[in-house]
């Protein structure tokens, strides 16, 4: 499923207008990045938590070379399904 065939079944579900729903969507997306941009957690009862999580630096390997390379230490985005959601993909095998 992608964006507007998400939009397009939540309007079906609500029988709001696709355009507030893109909407609703659009400021929801935008509250959770901003949200762990700053380093922040939100947490959906039932549905996940989205944080940001520190990943340290370290040393990899060039596959072409085999030459060892430095992995600087950055910041990413990691989701944590909850267990309503996890128990529901369970469900439906």
């Amino acid at each position: 499923m992608n964006k507007t065939e998400l939009i397009e079944a939540a309007a079906e579900q609500t029988g709001l207008p696709k355009s507030s729903v893109e909407a609703c969507l659009k400021a929801l997306t935008d509250t959770i990045v901003s949200t762990v941009a700053k380093k922040e957690q939100v947490t959906l009862p039932g549905f996940g938590t989205w944080k940001a999580s520190d990943r340290a630096a370290r040393v990899g390997r060039n596959p072409q070379t085999g030459e060892d390379i430095k992995i600087a230490a950055t910041t990413v985005p990691s989701f944590k399904a909850g267990s309503g959601f996890k128990a529901e993909v369970k469900a439906n095998r």
